[in-house]
């Protein structure tokens, strides 16, 4: 063992690491425990109890555990500080996610032992990434840029970088945080076997499979995570490995979802590990309503064009479609692959996409950041990426999945928002008027609306706003927003722009009481559009 101790610039420097991991960790956590389970500290007159001075802080009363939480800031909480023994101390990671716990055990009556280790993973991860950076390059493109920005990630989701409690090197490769880049695997898959559905030719296209056999490419990660299921299929020939491709893709902010530039697709992949509230595997249920779901959703686009004389050359809104997909039969989820549109053909001419999620968290290149027409550029955001999640709704019976990660922007050479793109069907929910006699699953017009609602204007343009709001002080972003939605003759609105409370999403206590990711619930949150 080396007893020598480090140099002091390596133990700041690490010192320095750690800290930075601690606070892009706690952020989305303590957005968490602020929006579900702790309470804003009232009034003087009329706390039941004597409360210390706050300063310019913001304080909270945890119910579970009876103590008193104090942060900074308000869209990225920071610093915080427990009331203990007559004074404030600071709260690390690792005392913060042992509080939470405690609060939520008190809290709910449950107990989970898993979640707090996603806590830690998370924190890890972000560590790891912070590492990986200092010796990495990020990608020229711009729009490549924008998908592997995300360090913190989903605002409002307690582990939002936990990679499933893995070994770094096991997914470090494949991080889109760290700014990888690799060959995706391809395999021969027996015909006989094969399992598709749609339009799959594109992945034909990738290499060239032998005689009796059917390309498939697949994610290392996942031939990886899978290597001993799958390992009687190599033994038998179902299977067999055909090098890479000569080629590298992008991993883009969803991790299993990759980017090809050049053959212009991209491809989502089953991936066995736990990303924020899922197993982010392609579950048989949904590749077979997959098809389904995506034909509705364009169907609702090309309608929009139809309907508005649009040219394929000037379309405000596109649709990156989900348009097949092709596995093993033997191996349905483990080997999924998803095929999907790639930018080239839905792109306007002379425009940049960016991911609408790398705008609220901010990067190299920010378009949101870098306009000097604030206002302008809020009401060109508004008017491409507003109507057509309105008028999929309402005249299509399609509820886009229209939050932050599902959603490009595409500028102009002045950085004005000048087209909306939309992806991801399975994340997609359809009304009764959608499915047209057939066997697809649907939802009510008000869980759609809740939905909707909840994916359009808290998770996005909420995180949206107030990204404008901190980079430019003094705009106020919400009376933009009251009059886009009231040029929409929707039943809903009149009631939306009066509500007193919109719904969000508890992922904190979601996990915590091992609901299904996909059974969203809600808590109300303040209305920003109400008594405008």
């Amino acid at each position: 063992m080396d007893l020598i101790p480090p140099p002091a610039d390596d133990a700041a420097s690490r010192a320095d690491l750690a800290g930075r991991a601690d606070a892009y960790a706690a952020v989305p956590l303590l957005n968490c425990l602020l929006r579900e389970v702790a309470r804003p500290l009232p009034a003087p007159h009329e706390a039941p109890y004597e409360a210390p001075h706050d300063g310019p802080h913001r304080t909270y009363h945890l119910p579970g555990v009876d103590r008193l939480l104090r942060v900074r800031g308000t869209r990225r909480p920071a610093a915080p500080e427990v009331f203990t023994g007559g004074a404030w101390h600071r709260v690390g990671h690792t005392e913060l996610v042992k509080l939470v716990a405690e609060e939520l055990r008190r809290n709910t009556g449950l107990s989970n032992h898993e979640l707090p280790a996603e806590m830690a993973d998370s924190r890890d991860a972000v560590a790891a990434l912070l590492t990986a950076r200092e010796r990495a390059t990020p990608p020229d493109d711009p729009y490549l840029r924008s998908e592997q920005s995300l360090l913190t990630g989903h605002t409002h989701h307690p582990a939002p970088k936990a990679r499933g409690g893995g070994p770094v090197a096991a997914w470090l490769p494949y991080a889109p945080e760290a700014y990888a880049r690799f060959p995706l695997a391809l395999l021969g898959v027996r015909a006989d076997t094969v399992a598709e559905e749609g339009d799959t030719a594109a992945l034909d296209a990738l290499g060239t499979a032998p005689p009796g056999y059917r390309l498939l490419p697949a994610h290392p990660w996942q031939l990886d995570l899978t290597a001993r299921d799958l390992a009687p299929a190599f033994a038998d020939g179902r299977l067999i490995r055909l090098g890479t491709t000569d080629f590298e893709v992008w991993p883009t902010a969803a991790v299993r979802t990759v980017y090809a530039p050049g053959p212009g697709l991209f491809l989502k992949f089953s991936l066995d590990v736990r990303i924020t509230n899922d197993i982010r595997r392609l579950w048989r249920h949904d590749l077979r309503t997959l098809r389904g779901t995506d034909t509705a959703v364009s169907a609702a686009f090309a309608g929009m064009a139809e309907s508005t004389g649009t040219t394929a050359s000037d379309v405000p809104a596109a649709w990156l479609s989900d348009r097949g997909h092709r596995t093993a039969g033997f191996a349905f989820e483990h080997l999924a692959v998803v095929v999907r549109d790639g930018l080239r053909d839905h792109l306007r001419p002379g425009t940049t996409a960016y991911l609408a999620a790398a705008l609220a968290e901010g990067f190299d290149g920010d378009p949101l950041a870098g306009t000097a027409r604030p206002a302008d550029w809020w009401r060109a955001y508004l008017a491409r990426v507003v109507p057509p999640a309105l008028t999929a709704f309402d005249r299509h019976g399609v509820v886009l999945e229209a939050h932050l990660q599902n959603t490009l922007i595409a500028v102009d050479s002045d950085g004005m928002p000048v087209q909306a793109l939309f992806r991801d069907a399975e994340g997609v929910k359809l009304l009764a008027d959608a499915t047209r006699g057939t066997a697809l699953p649907t939802v009510s017009r008000e869980a759609g609306w809740e939905r909707l609602v909840y994916c359009l204007l808290v998770n996005h343009l909420t995180e949206i706003a107030a990204a404008l709001a901190e980079r430019h002080p003094g705009l106020d972003p919400w009376p933009a927003v009251r009059r886009e939605l009231s040029r929409h003759d929707l039943p809903e609105i009149p009631a939306l722009l009066t509500a007193p409370t919109l719904p969000a999403k508890t992922n904190l206590l979601l996990r915590w009481t091992g609901a299904d990711g996909a059974d969203a619930r809600y808590l109300p949150l303040p209305n920003p559009l109400a008594g405008g």
